[in-house]
């Protein structure tokens, strides 16, 4: 009793831990442009999408397996922040260890068990290299166009942000996993890039 008494309270440690993603604010706002987005929202709306999405994945991707990678891809973002994709001046290497350095720290809360299986799936995400990594990335770059986009701009003009910008940092991700699906994130946003030049 008391090993299981133990598990299940490094479950629920961990559970009330990974709350704090909330207060992790994005640079992308929510789609009705009233406030910026929280870690723990962008985590469950990506879920959404992979569960809406689904018949754009590719073959062999296992639609279960990118819900749980992006409940927990950012993750690491309690300890180490939130990185914004169009951020300039940003220390990659340094990033990568900060996040490397949270996900022992917090995946480590966990029963062994669970600890590795979780920290292997999100260094499968990190990594973008299987089917079901390049789909659950191509997910997490066009949910955040389509919020700018609702809410008139949102991070775009705090950025700066140009369509070249978004088709290189954005776009070439999204159409490794994901490529009709960008397609049509793209056709939508490029109309208020077209508008600003």
């Amino acid at each position: 009793m008391t090993a299981g008494r133990d598990r299940l309270d490094r479950q629920l440690d961990f559970l009330l831990e990974i709350d704090q993603l909330k207060h992790i604010t994005r640079a992308s706002p929510i789609a009705d442009g009233s406030r910026k987005e929280n870690s723990g929202e962008h985590s469950w709306h990506l879920a959404m999408f992979a569960l809406v999405l689904a018949d754009e994945a590719g073959p062999g991707v296992s639609i279960d397996r990118v819900i749980r990678m992006l409940l927990i891809h950012d993750i690491v973002e309690i300890d180490a922040g939130d990185t914004p994709i169009h951020g300039t001046n940003i220390d990659l290497a340094a990033q990568a260890r900060a996040e490397a350095r949270a996900a022992d720290r917090l995946f480590g809360m966990l029963p062994p068990d669970q600890a590795v299986a979780l920290r292997a799936l999100w260094e499968e995400f990190e990594a973008g290299e299987t089917a079901d990594a390049r789909f659950a990335k191509a997910l997490d770059r066009c949910q955040p166009p389509l919020l700018n986009l609702a809410s008139g701009g949102g991070s775009w003009d705090d950025y700066n942000v140009t369509l070249d910008h978004i088709d290189t940092r954005v776009g070439k991700p999204a159409r490794r996993g994901a490529p009709a699906l960008w397609d049509r994130v793209r056709a939508r946003i490029k109309p208020w890039f077209d508008a600003r030049t």
